[in-house]
């Protein structure tokens, strides 16, 4: 009886000899794949369709704004008022943009896949956070600095113009940095809490969308006080009530009305910096978690 022989092939595995990256570098990693997947580089011909839509959609608003103002010499939207005539879009793009970030690997499963490397649980969820972040701000001021460029090119005030106009801008830039911090938070919030991008994207719009009724009831009351702290109970109301007391005039561009907040605003600046630190320790806490079972 002849014995068993085994033969042992090489097949030209080898181990790994390049360097080994810090948290730095992974942070930075999973911060780039998420701003790709937001408008869809990497991914197919469909997933494009809807973040290049909008982004098309605020492009030629604001170059439809910019040729208006170069044919009658007027301001017809300020930066800022531009980021709040964008913001319903900002609400579905997030709503569509947030899934993409957390869902997809909550339903896939591949949460274990990641936390099984060096990486913390906080990490990830930030890095999410902030590529959301950055993907809104940049749908908000990519716009504005068309803007920008419009007017520059067109002031005949020469470089006083040009500085006037970068002046206007950067408060434009930090009120959209305003909208994406606290949409981002809220949206990636809801979205973190379930696998199904379909359900994710629904709890997202409702959570912007049923809180305005709330603000009209509020606004209506007798109460003086009530009213000009009614827009605390939405988020777009609220991000508004904090333009309207940080920006003034260059919000209101001088007109009457605008959000009546009152003496309110920094009441408005307070509950938005709480809320932000609300959803990103949820967001934490919810990773934590996650990472657990």
């Amino acid at each position: 009886m002849s014995e068993a022989t085994g033969v042992i092939h090489d097949i030209g595995y080898q181990r790994y000899t390049g360097p080994r990256l810090a948290r730095r570098q992974v942070f930075g990693a999973l911060y780039g794949h998420g701003v790709r997947t937001v408008f869809g580089f990497g991914r197919s011909a469909k997933a494009k369709i809807f973040p290049w839509l909008v982004v098309a959609v605020v492009t030629v608003v604001a170059a439809g704004v910019t040729a208006v103002r170069s044919q009658i010499g007027e301001v017809v939207l300020t930066y800022a008022q531009f980021a709040d005539a964008m913001s319903w879009l900002v609400i579905f793009f997030a709503a569509v943009a947030a899934p993409e970030l957390v869902s997809r690997d909550l339903r896939s499963g591949v949460l274990p896949l990641y936390f099984s490397r060096p990486l913390p649980r906080g990490d990830y969820a930030l890095a999410k956070l902030l590529a959301l972040v950055t993907s809104l701000w940049l749908l908000l001021g990519g716009p504005q600095l068309v803007m920008f460029l419009g007017a520059a090119f067109t002031t005949d005030r020469g470089l006083r113009g040009v500085w006037d106009e970068l002046l206007d801008l950067l408060p434009g830039l930090l009120y959209a940095g305003l909208w994406a911090v606290v949409f981002a938070s809220i949206a990636l919030l809801v979205a973190s809490l379930t696998g199904k991008r379909a359900f994710a994207a629904g709890g997202i719009v409702a959570v912007f969308l049923m809180t305005t009724p709330v603000v009209g009831v509020l606004s209506i009351l007798p109460s003086r006080t009530v009213n000009e702290l009614a827009f605390l109970a939405a988020p777009s109301s609220l991000v508004s009530g904090v333009g309207t007391w940080a920006l003034g005039d260059r919000l209101t561009q001088g007109q009457e009305g605008g959000i009546p907040i009152g003496d309110f605003g920094p009441v408005y600046a307070v509950v938005a910096v709480l809320l932000v630190a609300a959803c990103v320790s949820l967001l934490l806490l919810r990773y934590r978690k996650v990472a657990a079972r």
